[in-house]
């Protein structure tokens, strides 16, 4: 079974955004959701209720599930998080070295043919997709 397809159009149908999923030591599972204007304590309680029935329902074996928003250095995953947190700063660590350099700061500046456009101190760093290791965004306080 394909958890992930399973938790994106179960949260997709009420309304939620499957930021990213995992398995920690112990078996636990932790959900990560998003949609516009934020997550609340109730959203978590309202998905982590529907996710517990569904998952005895799909014989998901799990011991504790966690269900959260991403938090402030949300991760980047997919090419839509690229544009949809535009102009905002975020921290890129690369697979393989770009200029002789594997970690990146600077501001989101657009997607382009497969790669992330990157405005790191005035220079534009093109990081193509299938180069990116890690991806979050930095918060600004």
């Amino acid at each position: 079974m394909d958890v992930r397809l399973l938790l994106e159009n179960t949260l997709q149908g009420f309304g939620y955004e499957l930021v990213d999923f995992e398995m920690t030591p112990g078996g636990g599972f932790r959900v990560f959701l998003d949609k516009p204007g934020g997550i609340t304590v109730e959203d978590c309680v309202l998905v982590s209720n529907h996710l517990t029935r569904l998952f005895m329902v799909e014989n998901v074996d799990y011991e504790r599930l966690e269900v959260s928003s991403p938090g402030l250095d949300r991760p980047l995953k997919k090419e839509a998080d690229f544009v949809r947190f535009a102009g905002q700063l975020a921290k890129i660590k690369t697979r393989m070295p770009i200029e002789q350099q594997k970690k990146f700061t600077g501001r989101l500046a657009g997607v382009e043919d497969g790669s992330v456009k990157l405005d790191v101190d005035g220079r534009i760093v093109v990081i193509p997709f299938a180069n990116i290791d890690k991806a979050r965004l930095e918060p600004e306080f």
